[in-house]
């Protein structure tokens, strides 16, 4: 990977919906050659794919809580049974498996604070394995995923 490969991911991570004509343009390429190390970088998976990002409130998830999960046991069938109930929760947006004071830390999204209660009441806390969560409702995001 070279400079211009770097170039053109940094565009596209930034505007993944930009002709390739706009992209050659951006990172001093003929159209031609910019597709090409686009379609290379698909095909060697550094270019994983290309998403929509929604709005949470526009789809009624307006409140966003980060639950840091502690398990009781470490066996490996514990944290497997855990991240095959875990992934299947509609609310999981992000599943991060952590070292530090929690082994997992989720980012989860939800309509509003009565919401979440029953969600970690009654889906979060009754998965298998999980001893603990503490959980940490978001006020403010500043991302590159906001602009």
């Amino acid at each position: 990977m070279d400079e211009v490969d770097r170039s053109v991911l940094a565009v596209l991570e930034k505007h993944g919906r930009i002709s390739n004509a706009e992209l050659a343009d951006r990172v001093g390429l003929s159209q031609s050659p910019c597709l090409r190390r686009v379609r290379r970088l698909e095909e060697a998976g550094i270019i994983r794919g290309y998403r929509a990002v929604i709005d949470p409130a526009a789809v009624g998830r307006s409140l966003r809580v980060f639950a840091g999960v502690r398990l009781m046991r470490h066996t490996r069938a514990d944290v497997v049974a855990f991240e095959r109930a875990v992934i299947r929760l509609p609310e999981v947006t992000h599943t991060h498996h952590v070292t530090g004071n929690y082994d997992y830390l989720l980012e989860v999204e939800v309509a509003d604070l009565p919401a979440y209660e029953d969600f970690h009441a009654n889906r979060l806390a009754g998965l298998p394995g999980v001893a603990t969560v503490t959980s940490y409702v978001t006020m403010k995001t500043l991302s590159a995923d906001t602009t």
